[in-house]
């Protein structure tokens, strides 16, 4: 069995065969597949490391559904100002996918 880690999005994300994964919003529509080209290791028989990324890996995935982040809520506050309060929200886009495979 196979894994890899791959980097999308600023992150870098464990996955296998089957493995659900939320990733940075992506431009793609939903059931349309995504490749990822970026592998940082693969692992298996023998552990392959890039540097920076494995060459002729590629992470295939299909795209579940595009989404939104729970909600955070974000107040700056400064001490003994009267009026210096901000209260703000913030939605994180996302993409949630299903590795469909791992190409060696």
């Amino acid at each position: 069995m196979y894994y890899a880690i791959i980097e999308t999005g600023g992150k870098q994300i464990r996955v296998e065969e089957g493995s659900v994964i939320y990733v940075e919003k992506l431009d793609a529509e939903e059931g349309s597949e995504v490749v990822f080209d970026k592998v940082v290791l693969l692992s298996g028989k023998t552990t392959r490391v890039g540097s920076p990324y494995v060459k002729d890996v590629k992470v295939t995935a299909t795209v579940e559904k595009q989404g939104k982040g729970k909600k955070i809520k974000i107040f700056k506050y400064k001490a003994k100002k009267g009026s210096s309060r901000r209260r703000q929200g913030h939605r994180q886009p996302y993409t949630k996918c299903t590795v469909t495979s791992i190409q060696v």
